[in-house]
C-alpha cells in the first residue's frame, strides 16, 4: 500500500502579517496533482489542519476542495490537532463519504479506519490532539479513576485501546495517525506549546506494536527513533524564520505485505524564500544582497545612528520585507539605561530613550526639542485635569 503521510497544514495562518492562503491553496493544489501521479492508496493527515479552532471562510473552502479532490482518487484520513476544534473539524463526519474519514473522537480511536489492498487490509487507528484535563476520565481503563495529568498517560491509554484492538485482527498491517509531542526530536519555534502539568512530551515506546506512527505537531520532517517506523511529516510551509532553512516535504510511505516501510521525503514547493539579512544601510543599498530581492526577508540594518527614511529606503530594496528593525553592531557595548523612577526627569528620560534608539546622544538642539514637547504635553494634560 501506497500511503502520503502529511500535516501541519495551519491554513489561515500568517507569517509575520503576510497572508499564506494563497500559497497554501497551491500547496493542496501540488498535492493532488501528486496523489494522481503516484496512484497513492491512502492520505494521512496527522492535525493542524487549520491555525485556530475558528478558521476563516477561506481556509475552510480550502481544505473542502482539498478533500473533494482527493476523494476523487484516494482514501484520506484526518486527525485534529492541538490548533482545531475537534467538534467543528469533526462535524459531519459521521455522514461523510467513505473515501474521506474524519477521527476526531478520543471515543473512536479503537475503531480503524480498513482500507485494502491486494496484500489485504490495513487497519488505519486516528488518535487526535489528547488534552489531558478533558480526557483523562474518558480514556481512563477504571471508571472514576482518572489517568495521570500528563499527555504521556492519555496517548498510552490510547495506545492500548490500539494495541487491545489489533490483537483481535491477527496478521492485519496497521498506521496510527496521531498527533502528539515526541521525546528525542527536534521543535521549531513557531509551534505551541502544549505543555500541561510540567510535561509535554510522550515516550516512542509509546507507539510499540504498530507498523507505521504518521505523526503531527512538530514542523520539521524528522524520523522518531531508528529506522522510519515513526515520523513527523513537518508542515508543507515556513511558518517562522526559525524554519528558514528546512526543507519541507511530505512523505510517502510504501508498505508492504509484511508490514516493513520504505519512505521517501518528496519536496513541497516553496512559495517564497525566507532570508534573514544583516548589514548598513550603505551595503543594503548597494545591491549586494540583490539575490534575496524576490524572497522574505528579515531585515537588520547595522547602522550606528537610526538611518534617515530607514523603512522606506529598506522595502525599496526589498519589496517582500516583513520585518526590518535597527540593531546598531555597538548596542551591547552602550551603557545600559538609568532606572526611571517617579522622580526621574520625564526629559532626560526622552533623551535615554533617543540615545537607545538612534545610536546618537541628542545635543543641545535636541533637548531643546524634547523640552519644548513635554512642556506642551504637561499644560495639554493640566488643562484636561481642570476640566
Amino acid at each position: 500500500m501506497r500511503i502520503l503521510h502529511t500535516g501541519d497544514w495551519h491554513l489561515g495562518r500568517t507569517l509575520l502579517g503576510a497572508d499564506l492562503l494563497g500559497h497554501q491553496a497551491a500547496f493542496t493544489d501540488w498535492l493532488v496533482d501528486l496523489v494522481r501521479a503516484r496512484s497513492i492508496d491512502l492520505v494521512v493527515i496527522a492535525g493542524d489542519v487549520y491555525d485556530r479552532a475558528i478558521p476563516p471562510v477561506d481556509a475552510v473552502r480550502i481544505l473542502s476542495r482539498a478533500l473533494e479532490r482527493l476523494a476523487e482518487t484516494t482514501t484520506v484520513v484526518l486527525t485534529p490537532g492541538n490548533h482545531d476544534s475537534a467538534a467543528r473539524l469533526g462535524f459531519g463526519a459521521g455522514v461523510m463519504a467513505s473515501r474521506v474519514r474524519i477521527l476526531a473522537e478520543p471515543a473512536g480511536i479503537a475503531t480503524p479506519v480498513l482500507v485494502d489492498d491486494p496484500a489485504g487490509a490495513v487497519a488505519v487507528y486516528g488518535i487526535p490532539y489528547l488534552h489531558p484535563d478533558l480526557t483523562r476520565y474518558a480514556l481512563a481503563a477504571v471508571p472514576d479513576e482518572p489517568l495521570p495529568r500528563s499527555h504521556q498517560a492519555v496517548v498510552g491509554a490510547a495506545m492500548d485501546r490500539v494495541r487491545a484492538d489489533l490483537a483481535e485482527r491477527p496478521g492485519t498491517r496497521s498506521v496510527v495517525v496521531a498527533h502528539a509531542f515526541v521525546g528525542g526530536t527536534e521543535p521549531s519555534d513557531s509551534e505551541q506549546d502544549i505543555r500541561v502539568g510540567g510535561v509535554d512530551r510522550v515516550a516512542e515506546s509509546v507507539f510499540d506494536g504498530v507498523d507505521y506512527v504518521a505523526l503531527g505537531h512538530l514542523h520539521g520532517p524528522q524520523r522518531v527513533g531508528p529506522g522510519d517506523r515513526i515520523r513527523y511529516a513537518g508542515s508543507p510551509l515556513a511558518f517562522s524564520f526559525g524554519e528558514r532553512n528546512q526543507q519541507k516535504s511530505v512523505t510517502v510511505v510504501d508498505l508492504d505485505a509484511s508490514g516493513a516501510v520504505t519512505v521517501e521525503l518528496v519536496p513541497a514547493p516553496v512559495p517564497r524564500r525566507l532570508v534573514d539579512v544583516r548589514g548598513g544601510i550603505d551595503e543594503i543599498e548597494s545591491g549586494v544582497f540583490r539575490s534575496a530581492a524576490d524572497a522574505w526577508v528579515r531585515v537588520a540594518v547595522t547602522d550606528t545612528v537610526h538611518p534617515e527614511r530607514m523603512y522606506a529606503r529598506v522595502k525599496q530594496c526589498f519589496p517582500h520585507a516583513l520585518a526590518v528593525t535597527h540593531e546598531p553592531t555597538d548596542r551591547g557595548e552602550r551603557v545600559a539605561a538609568r532606572a526611571v523612577t517617579a522622580t526621574s526627569d520625564p526629559v532626560e528620560v526622552a533623551a535615554d530613550f533617543v540615545a537607545f534608539a538612534t545610536g546618537a546622544t541628542p545635543d543641545h538642539d535636541d533637548h531643546a526639542i524634547l523640552t519644548e514637547v513635554y512642556e506642551a504635553a504637561a499644560a495639554a494634560l493640566q488643562r484636561e485635569g481642570d476640566r
